[in-house]
């Protein structure tokens, strides 16, 4: 599983990755066959609200992706209900698959 994390207009402390690093190795128990994961984790703060910490996900397995995307004031806060958002796509496509 090939993990690319990406930091856009800010520059990530090591307990940040870390965190995000843990977490995505949970996600290979879900589901054997991915291939790759994005994830981009930006700052936005366009509209100068109180929610301008953007966590984005992409998972990539054969021929299907799946892609989450959730704001919230802290950057752990977001990249985890990205995290479990993405963990219940993955078992809802799964089970999909073997019914």
């Amino acid at each position: 599983m090939n993990v690319q994390i990406r930091t856009v207009h800010f520059e990530a402390d090591t307990k940040l990755i870390e965190h995000v690093q843990n977490k995505i190795k949970k996600l290979s128990t879900f589901h054997d066959h991915i291939i790759s994961v994005e994830i981009y984790l930006r700052l936005d703060n366009m509209a100068h609200t109180v929610k301008d910490k953007v966590a984005e996900i992409k998972v990539y397995v054969p021929k299907h992706s799946y892609f989450v995307k959730n704001q919230t004031k802290t950057f752990e806060e977001a990249f985890d209900q990205a995290f479990l958002s993405m963990v219940n796509q993955v078992k809802r496509q799964k089970e999909k698959i073997m019914a």
